[in-house]
Formats: structure tokens, sequence, C-alpha cells
């Protein structure tokens, strides 16, 4: 029975006689089968019968010690201490394992091979689910009314839970007292109701003011001393997870009016809702929608290509060149959608609503970040795979919703028809 050791300078990884074994209660007698290492090939196996038992990092000019079923008395031990010996003697670990002057650079590559590897099936799994995200909520946005509602509220859940999370993690709790764990239930839930009142009141006035009534006195009467951080944090999470999320169900089922203009429009199904689906809340809902997806993939690129300058400390790997990149494609792409759906009809407008969509999509953005520093972690959640939690997946519409709402409602002549 053949017995294997690898050399890792002074570590040791033995195997033994039973782990080399298909069956421990059966042993195997054949020699082990060791597959050729390469840069482009799984790591080295020992298999036995076809069957790989044990994973071993090798290298092409690293020694492998052997001993033959003829040589038991020279056993595992023996050799390890042997090598130590020697090892000590010389005090060159390289020298003893036979290990070549190049050696450390071909582990480099093969790291670097790697970790290309996986960074590009990771873009794959982004690239995938971002498509199914992106089709899926297309589809909401056109139903509108009761589905957009539900899915909203959904997303405005799972923010809230995250959000709260990141609240008593480590890196914040540290500095304060978080919430109670009940609260934050509490408030998770009373975020997620909060799109389906807008939606049947047609105003959030009243229950934002009813949520933060229920929340102050359940902090007030509970246990303890109670902490203004808890209050500030707590009321927080309502406006950033509850208040703002609202206003995507005003703009996109409160602003009924029709898009006389769109094109589009006239010639929808009827079996689709006809020209009557194609409202101003829906036009408006889809082009800031785009306008941000625009100003995402403009900034990401425009900064990894020409990113010199950074933009803040909250997020180093944003810079002033992705920033104007980001402005620019979603200025073009809102220009462009106005053309497509004749809303509004001033380029102006069309060039102010475009701007007003980046501010909001940048500083939702930053304020996310602000918040994952202060707790110490990369993404909020884990809940999409290869973009992380929900958070980090609409950030950038927190604010744009209350601020496109606002300028179609306040600034634009008769909605921009």
């Amino acid at each position: 029975m053949a017995v294997c050791v690898e050399l890792d300078g002074f570590n040791f990884v033995p195997i033994t006689r039973a782990s080399l074994c298909c069956c421990r209660l059966r042993p195997c007698y054949k020699p082990p089968i060791l597959s050729r290492p390469t840069l482009k090939s799984n790591p080295l196996r020992v298999a036995f019968d076809g069957v790989p038992r044990l994973p071993i990092r090798a290298r092409e000019n690293r020694r492998l010690y052997f001993s033959s079923p003829n040589r038991h008395s020279h056993s595992l031990n023996s050799i390890v201490a042997e090598e130590s010996d020697d090892i000590k003697r010389t005090g060159d670990s390289k020298e003893v394992l036979g290990v070549a002057d190049d050696d450390s650079e071909m582990m480099e590559r093969f790291q670097s091979v790697e970790k290309k590897r996986s960074s590009g099936s990771q873009l794959k799994k982004r690239i995938v689910f971002g498509l199914a995200i992106g089709i899926g909520v297309g589809g909401v946005v056109l139903a509108g009314g009761a589905v957009f509602t539900v899915a909203v509220a959904a997303a405005v859940f799972a923010a809230a839970r995250e959000y709260f999370e990141l609240v008593r993690s480590r890196g914040i709790a540290a500095g304060m007292t978080p919430p109670p764990r009940y609260v934050s239930r509490v408030c998770s839930v009373i975020c997620a109701l909060m799109p389906l009142l807008a939606l049947y009141f047609g105003h959030i006035d009243v229950s934002v003011t009813s949520a933060a009534f229920i929340v102050a006195m359940a902090l007030l009467l509970q246990r303890g001393i109670p902490r203004f951080a808890q209050l500030s944090s707590a009321m927080f999470g309502l406006f950033y997870c509850g208040y703002l999320p609202c206003f995507w169900v005003k703009l996109r089922c409160g602003l009924s009016a029709p898009a006389l203009n769109t094109k589009i429009g006239s010639a929808w199904p009827v079996l689709l809702g006809g020209s009557a689906q194609w409202t101003v809340g829906l036009v408006a809902t889809l082009i800031s929608f785009s306008s941000i997806i625009a100003a995402d993939t403009f900034a990401f690129l425009g900064g990894k290509t020409f990113g010199r300058t950074p933009l803040t400390n909250i997020s180093p790997k944003k810079t002033w060149e992705g920033v104007f990149a980001g402005l620019t494609g979603c200025i073009i792409t809102t220009l462009a959608l106005s053309k497509l759906f004749c809303w509004p009809t001033s380029l102006l407008s069309a060039a102010a609503f475009g701007f007003l969509n980046f501010v909001g999509s940048l500083f939702g953005d930053l304020i996310e970040s602000m918040i994952k520093r202060d707790a110490g972690v990369k993404d909020s959640g884990s809940l999409i795979p290869g973009h992380g939690g929900i958070l980090d997946r609409v950030d950038s519409y927190v604010f744009t919703g209350a601020l496109a709402y606002s300028f179609v409602k306040a600034f634009l002549p008769l909605y921009g028809v």
C-alpha cells in the first residue's frame, strides 16, 4: 500500500492509509493514480478504481514521497521527521523540497487564472440574473395597479429586513444601541404595508405618522432604558425603507392621465389594456427605470476605463469620471426615450428629468454605501446571486421615485402632455 505526503514548507499534509481506501472496512492495495497537474486542469487528485478520494495541492517542481509496501519499517512519521531535520540543518526549505526558484511565479500565475475564472463566472451569473430581474420588473411596471404595488411591497419588506440587520451588525451596534428585534420586525411589516396603503388611500401622510407613533410607543414601553439611537435608527428605517418607495406607487398608479402623444399606446393590443394602459405614470416610470439602469451602466464602464479621481471616501471605487459618464448616459437615455414616447414634449424638461433621476440614483447609492461601510460589510445580503442583497439593487431607486413624482406633479404643466 503506497502512502504519500506533500511537504509544503514546514506544513505537512499526511495522507493516511484509511483515507486512501475506497472502503474503510475493505483496504485497497492498488497503487494510487496521480493525474499530472496543469494550469488549465483541476488540482492533483488521488484516485483508486477511478474514484477520487482526496484532493492534493501540488506543484510541478514539488517532491512527493512514497513508501512502498515492502518498506513498512520506513513509516510516514520517519519520513516527516527526516525531512524536518533536513530543513532545520539547511535552513532552506526550497532546497530540501526541490522547489525551483520560479515555483512561486508559477503559483501566482495559477492563482491569477483561478481568480479570472471565478470573476468570469461571477460576471456571467450577474448578467443572467440581471436580465431576468430586468424582464420581470418590466412586466410588473407594464401591469401596474395591484401587481406593481404588491411587488413594491415585497421588495420593501426584504429591504427593511436587510436594513435592520445592518443596524444590528457589529460595526454599527458597537457605537450605539440597536432597536429590539421585535421592533425591527414590526417596522419591516409596517414598511411593507405602506405601499398598499398608498394605493388604497392615494396618500401616505396618515400612515407614516401613525407608524411613527406606534414605533415610538413600542420603544418607550420596552423593558430596560430606551435609547435615542434606537428611536433614530427605527425612524430612519421607516423613512428610508417605507416612506420613500411609496412615491413609486404614486408615480405609476397615481398619475393616471393618458399619454396622448404616445404612438405606442395607439397600437397597443386591447387584450393588454389598449391605449388607456399608456398613462403619464407608466411612461414616466419606464423612463425613470431605464435612465437609472443607463446611469449605473455608463458610470461603471466610464469609471473602470477612465476613472482616476476618487469621488468620496464613502465609496472609494466611485470616481468623478464615472459620475460624468453616468450623467451623460442618463441624460442621453432620457432624451432618446422622450422622443420615442413623445413625453415630455419639451427637450429641456426631458433633460431636467434625466438630471434629477441621476442625482437621485447617485445619492441613494452613496447613502447605502455609507450604511454598509459603517456596518463593515460588502453586501447588504445574499438574496440575489451575483448581486448581493435587495438593498444593493434598489439603492439607486429609493430617492429617485420621490424626485421624479415631485418633478412631474409640480414642475411639468399638464403633466408634460
